[in-house]
């Protein structure tokens, strides 16, 4: 092209059609440049069909009274018994992560991180008053779905027994380990990390057996199953809602997982919060 020569003008189609291409590659250079933004494209269809589709095949196997589904349904409980004790539980598990993650959030939406530094605010100190608060949202939404629970299907979570009392107390250990590895991620990848408050305890749903045991996995997927503490904790509480005896050995399991899952989350948001200071991260939020 020679400098008399101006560059062809494109149509207004083709300028609309290239406008869009461009907003459309905007976003694909935001996903490749945020992997955890991937979450949302693959891993929850991978989820829904693993929790759906187990839950298909253990109703299958209820009704066509399998041996193994039969073992494991007892006599007394039913599969709604099971649904409905697995809602209140998970909503148990699900609803600490979400308010101990969440309390950490207001913090980044109303730009009071750096505020938080500059205090003589310890961080067990914050974590411990957020985790007060955690614990009472947890108590008043758990009794607000039990008391639907009963109301609707005349199911009271009382009948696990006392059973329930490691049960519940695992669950919101869980929780809280959950929520501290999540609140490590936010710190240290920014905002776009925080799809993995609403979604990353869902990704161990399907696998923990909440609903159904984990035999009617896909066999690859069992041995990752039996390796979450939740899934023991779970399988206590299907133990207890069919009216058995407290499975002492599933919950001492629980309780060995649950440990070191609540050991490694302190230590990697420890790394997390030492990363944040050192690169100067809280200029994010301010």
């Amino acid at each position: 092209m020679t400098a008399t020569e101006a560059p062809e003008l494109r149509g207004p189609a083709a300028a609309g059609a290239h406008r869009v291409r461009a907003v459309a590659r905007r976003h694909w250079l935001v996903l490749r440049r945020s992997p955890h933004r991937i979450f949302d494209v693959l891993v929850w269809p991978v989820v829904d069909t693993l929790l759906y589709g187990s839950i298909g095949l253990f109703a299958a196997k209820a009704a066509g009274g399998g041996a193994e589904t039969g073992a494991e349904l007892g006599t007394g409980p039913t599969l709604a018994v099971f649904l409905l004790s697995g809602t209140v539980l998970w909503h148990l598990v699900h609803q600490t992560q979400i308010s101990l993650a969440t309390g950490f959030l207001e913090e980044t939406w109303s730009r009071n991180v750096i505020g938080l530094l500059t205090t003589p605010l310890r961080g067990w100190e914050y974590l411990a008053g957020v985790g007060l608060f955690a614990l009472v949202r947890t108590a008043l939404s758990t009794l607000a779905v039990a008391s639907l629970a009963f109301a609707a299907y005349a199911f009271d979570v009382t009948t696990l027994g006392l059973g329930l009392i490691p049960v519940a107390a695992l669950l919101l250990l869980c929780g809280w380990a959950v929520a501290l590895a999540v609140v490590g991620l936010v710190l240290r990848y920014g905002s776009g990390a925080e799809a993995l408050v609403w979604g990353g305890l869902s990704v161990v749903m399907p696998l923990s057996g909440v609903f159904y045991p984990v035999s009617t996995l896909p066999a690859p997927l069992r041995p990752v199953a039996e390796a979450l503490p939740t899934t023991h904790v779970f399988a206590a509480g299907r133990a207890l809602a069919g009216s058995g005896p407290t499975p002492w050995h599933e919950l001492a399991v629980a309780t060995l997982g649950t440990a070191a899952l609540l050991v490694l989350a302190l230590f990697f948001l420890g790394r997390m919060l030492a990363s944040f200071r050192r690169r100067g991260l809280v200029t994010r939020y301010s």
